[in-house]
């Protein structure tokens, strides 16, 4: 690899690194208040909110990478082209063409790790994700039993426990249940276990009674018993994880799209195909976006002014690409047969960068015809 070439992807790799860095701060801040605010709420440790937290950044390094692919691009090129670099380079016979070459290294080095994070690392997060948001849900444990609290988990319920014993007996407890229009039942009992079940946690309680107030005619029934098994997952909506997501499926699974993946997902053939697609093509707009930014940037030339209106050109650019690609990733999604142009939007960006290389490497062309015209 050239001096020049070795230098100019120093200064892409250092600035992707600290833009990618910003980005993925802020995007991860964002979802961490949000989780945040649920699990906390829910009485998780700050463990359980670092290991969520940790298992979303995957996905988000994936969606931020190309942007800072492209920042880091555009800005190195803008100081290099204001710092009077590129125009030396070009003095000593290096084409548009050949000076794009370590950008397309960078692209494709870039364009590796979005796959590896694709195809095999947010697949993976995404099950672990899944199956300990099912484990924490069925923890009702940890997410509404307090000792010390009268707690509300909805409606019309209210329950409190005095002391929780290191081996998870519950001691002295108090469950009223108003969620009936004609009746109210009041539970007390000296001890109660949490016992799981096919059908959802169970609240066994020993030695306590049963009040049950019926409003039309205020009568008090009250009952005693030894023992007596509540299902109190009803109260939390608990439901046990039955199949897997999109996102969970591994990109052979998504291109097969079987009618077994259909019915376990819940999603179309067209869905599952244009997921797995998307795999692919994502990575090629990490090749596409600093190409099409560093040739806007070259069609400048020089100038102490900078370059700022092919800075706003090249970003324009890359935004209506993007939006074709959503365009077209939602008609995937309606009609399977239609998945090559999953692959349309990075190839038209990269047939723009092209032609715009070679415009900057003709100028004379247009500005003959300009004459022409002008005559």
């Amino acid at each position: 690899m050239a001096r020049f070439d070795r230098y100019f992807l120093s200064q892409l790799m250092v600035l992707f690194g600290f833009f990618s860095l910003i980005l993925v701060m802020v995007y991860w801040i964002n979802r961490a208040v949000l989780l945040f605010d649920q699990l906390i709420a829910d009485g998780q440790s700050a463990v359980v909110f670092l290991e969520f937290t940790a298992l979303t950044l995957p996905n988000v390094i994936r969606l931020v990478l190309p942007v800072s692919a492209f920042a880091a691009t555009v800005y190195a090129t803008n100081r290099l082209s204001s710092e009077s670099e590129l125009v030396v380079v070009q003095a000593t016979g290096f084409s548009n063409f050949r000076l794009a070459r370590p950008v397309l290294i960078f692209g494709a080095l870039v364009a590796l790790l979005i796959s590896l994070l694709s195809h095999f690392l947010v697949p993976m997060s995404a099950t672990r994700l899944a199956d300990r948001s099912a484990e924490i849900a069925e923890n009702v444990t940890s997410r509404f039993l307090i000792e010390g609290r009268f707690l509300h988990p909805t409606d019309g319920i209210t329950f409190y426990i005095r002391e929780i014993s290191p081996k998870g007996e519950l001691r002295d407890i108090f469950f009223y249940d108003a969620r009936d229009s004609g009746a109210a039942t009041t539970y007390s009992a000296k001890r109660a276990l949490l016992v799981r079940d096919e059908t959802g946690p169970k609240l066994v309680m020993f030695d306590g009674m049963a009040q049950t107030l019926q409003r039309h005619n205020q009568r008090l029934f009250v009952t005693r018993f030894d023992d007596f098994a509540y299902d109190i997952g009803a109260l939390f909506d608990i439901t046990p994880r039955q199949r897997r997501s999109v996102n969970e499926l591994s990109t052979p699974e998504l291109l097969s799209a079987s009618p077994d993946l259909q019915q376990e997902t819940g999603a179309t053939r067209a869905q599952l195909l244009a997921k797995g697609h998307e795999r692919f093509s994502q990575p090629l707009f990490a090749i596409m976006a600093p190409l099409l930014g560093f040739s806007a940037l070259l069609l400048g030339g020089f100038s102490r002014f900078g370059v700022w209106r092919q800075i706003l050109f090249s970003v324009v650019m890359v935004i209506l690409i993007k939006s074709l690609d959503n365009i077209t990733m939602a008609t995937i999604r309606q009609e399977a047969d239609l998945w090559p142009l999953a692959y349309a939007p990075p190839v038209l960006g990269l047939l723009i960068a092209g032609f715009l290389l070679y415009i900057s490497e003709h100028p004379a062309l247009f500005s003959k015809r300009q004459r022409v015209i002008e005559t």
